[in-house]
């Protein structure tokens, strides 16, 4: 097994540093329109932060399992080197745009990532607000593991995108100089991820690059100032309800659902999703 360092485990004391300082940098320097902080709302996120860990290494178990199976059962192997760990780290990149993209588009996928996306404030503490339902996610990597990737080099490339994304959940940072903003995912390109408006919805899923998005459609730059959230949001701060409050309304309209139709569109459709009017309800009636 790739004797790979635990990359999230040495960044904590980055993350504690950093956000501190930028803590302390809104009491220097407040900004009237930033988001900036709230006690109950940062505290929240790390909260979820703690509850991941936890429910991530329950969920690792049955998919470790399925990682080794497949690994053992296919003949390609990639060895670990230091330019093979590159060309990994890109391909994990490649796969998570198309994780995240599919976390937003379909909604049984949503009611995981819905968590991250949950808070109307955007900080460094917000990087933390993760999911406990994380086992939506490792569907999108098995091609790795089936062209031999090591399942402890892709653990270690996801916990480096983990790592990197952090530092991108800032308004304290504006924009960098454009090869930056051309190749890399950043606080600005970010922050267009994290808005509610319209225009804003569904836009720059990359994780360390951006450039997935300017290849597949989905890039848009920052002009207006985003307005963070949900576009309905959940006015709560209770962590057990901010990571469940999406399967919940899921469970709710599969009750309320009137054909099999309507309840797979519940869950594989978009999170916005209605079901069309019948033709008998939507038609005028009659006068006789």
């Amino acid at each position: 097994m790739p004797n790979l360092p635990d990359v999230v485990l040495w960044s904590i004391p980055a993350f504690v540093l950093l956000t501190v300082l930028e803590m302390v940098s809104y009491r220097l320097h407040p900004d009237e329109d930033a988001a900036g902080y709230a006690a109950k709302d940062a505290a929240t996120s790390i909260s979820m932060g703690l509850g991941s860990l936890v429910f991530d290494l329950l969920w690792k178990i049955p998919i470790l399992a399925v990682y080794t199976a497949v690994y053992e059962l296919t003949p390609a192997r990639v060895p670990v080197l230091w330019w093979t760990v590159l060309l990994m780290l890109l391909a994990q990149d490649f796969f998570y745009y198309w994780s995240h993209r599919g976390h937003h588009v379909i909604r049984i996928l949503w009611a995981c990532h819905v968590v991250h996306h949950s808070s109307r404030k955007f900080n460094l503490t917000t990087a933390l607000r993760q999911p406990w339902t994380t086992w939506t996610v490792w569907p999108f990597y098995l091609p790795l593991i089936a062209c031999g990737v090591h399942p402890a080099a892709l653990a270690f490339c996801s916990s480096a995108n983990l790592v990197y994304q952090f530092w991108v959940h800032t308004e304290r940072i504006g924009k960098l100089p454009r090869p930056f903003e051309f190749v890399l995912n950043t606080p600005s390109h970010h922050r267009v991820h994290h808005a509610s408006q319209g225009g804003y919805l569904d836009r720059n899923f990359g994780g360390i690059l951006i450039v997935w998005d300017r290849m597949f459609g989905t890039f848009v730059a920052e002009t207006e100032r985003p307005v963070y959230g949900l576009t309905k949001n959940i006015d709560t701060y209770n962590p057990l309800r901010v990571a469940t409050h999406e399967y919940v309304a899921i469970a709710r309209d599969l009750r309320a659902a009137r054909s099999w139709r309507e309840r797979a569109g519940r869950v594989f459709r978009g999170p916005g999703w209605q079901p069309q009017p019948s033709k008998a309800a939507a038609a005028p009636e009659r006068v006789a």
